[in-house]
């Protein structure tokens, strides 16, 4: 068992998704902080960043506190601009699907999986826990054997809609600016949460601008009209962007909030 962060590259070294090497897709994994006999859940953590970047305070800090708590970290470093579709979701679906191959080695249980997002991060996260198969890349080994799909689901101020109160620059991103109405339908997540969609757990403020708080308010509609366990935590006010909100007294609980949540999920959480 590891003890330190280490990396894992998400594709085989001739995978032309690795493109010139630089900045290749890959994962970060933190191990929890103390040893267990038992098979330990995993948060997979999605940085966001609007498709163009990813942001380091929503990555690592994340990871460090769940590893802290008894659960393995993982941070996925998937591809943004100029990639577009279906490179993003392909690398965060790969990511499920390498750690629940990895759970022997990991010391994890493949059926207590989270996958988390923040922002347009959030938007990949709940795009790959609603539509888990909705594309299956050549180059991906695992797809017969694992699913994609979380067993739950953590959204931070996530992008969900690009149809409702959209945050324009992820679409643009991700799908061009020219995307069709069914495109932007098929990348809507409150659309497609049905009975198979994971319990969520959003964050949001209710005066965030650039990613109005209608995208987690009718993501978290659409899981009670499915009665998926969904909690919800919206602050009256905060930008957007905070990553745990350390310097920001007023939203810092969240995260408590969010292990409370993953308390039943964990056994020594």
């Amino acid at each position: 068992m590891h003890t330190k962060p280490r990396t894992v590259y998400l594709w085989p070294d001739d995978c032309p998704h690795n493109g010139n090497g630089h900045d290749r897709p890959h994962m970060v994994i933190y191990p929890p902080s103390r040893s267990s006999l038992s098979p330990t859940p995993a948060v997979i953590i999605c940085p966001g960043g609007g498709y163009t970047k990813r942001a380091d305070h929503e990555g690592e800090p994340l990871a460090k506190v769940m590893a802290s708590h008894g659960m393995l970290g993982v941070v996925c470093h998937y591809r943004v601009a100029p990639n577009r579709h279906p490179a993003p979701y392909a690398d965060a679906a790969r990511t499920v699907r390498l750690v629940r191959s990895m759970s022997d080695e990991l010391n994890v249980d493949p059926q207590r999986i989270v996958l988390m997002g923040f922002s347009a991060g959030g938007h990949n996260a709940c795009t790959v826990a609603t539509q888990p198969d909705l594309h299956h890349d050549e180059h991906d080994d695992l797809v017969d054997q694992f699913s994609a799909r979380p067993d739950r689901l953590v959204l931070a101020y996530p992008v969900v809609s690009f149809i409702t109160k959209p945050h324009r620059g992820s679409a643009q991103q991700l799908v061009g600016r020219d995307a069709s109405h069914e495109v932007l339908q098929q990348f809507s997540g409150e659309l497609h949460v049905d009975a198979n969609t994971p319990p969520t757990f959003l964050f949001h403020t209710a005066d965030d601008e650039p990613v109005p708080v209608e995208n987690s308010l009718n993501f978290a509609a659409a899981c009670r009209e499915h009665d998926i366990p969904v909690e919800v935590h919206i602050y009256a006010h905060g930008p957007h962007g905070v990553g745990m909100a350390l310097d920001h007294p007023a939203l810092r609980s969240w995260t408590s909030l969010l292990l409370d949540w993953l308390a039943d999920f964990c056994d020594d959480a």
